[in-house]
């Protein structure tokens, strides 16, 4: 558990070019704004990929899940929540939920689960130091 809950909140207008023939959202621009969120999420609380990179280790996504609720269409603005899930392992985990901004309606759910490599690409089993004292700053424990 963790005395903090670290979520964003980051905000995108659906463009013409990420909809499909049936005039709604292409299924595979969600991962895009999930990826957006993360990136929100990286700035907002000092764990953007830059900030890893410069101590020395990559976080490339392993798993990636999305489950469509309802559609987006051209012209909607959507709030996409990214939200940490703690782990012990040598992992960053986020959940997302995407909300369609004029009724708050929920639209589509998922997760994403990073691991640490080094940067000579071999996976890293232990939690790297830098990650120990990022949770310790924000107050996140088991």
């Amino acid at each position: 558990m963790s005395n903090q809950e670290l979520v964003t909140k980051t905000k995108i207008s659906i463009r013409f070019n990420e909809v499909d023939s049936m005039r709604i959202v292409w299924h595979g621009n969600y991962i895009k704004y999930f990826e957006d969120g993360r990136e929100d999420f990286g700035k907002r609380f000092g764990i953007s990929y830059m900030d890893i990179l410069k101590e020395e280790f990559m976080t490339p996504v392993v798993k990636l899940s999305c489950d469509f609720i309802k559609p987006l269409k051209y012209g909607d603005e959507t709030i996409v929540e990214t939200r940490f899930v703690n782990s012990d392992a040598a992992k960053i985990i986020y959940s997302f939920r995407v909300l369609r901004a004029s009724d708050n309606e929920l639209v589509a759910t998922g997760e994403s689960i990073q691991v640490f490599l080094n940067m000579n690409g071999e996976l890293v089993l232990n939690n790297p130091p830098f990650f120990k004292q990022w949770k310790k700053k924000w107050k996140i424990r088991k």
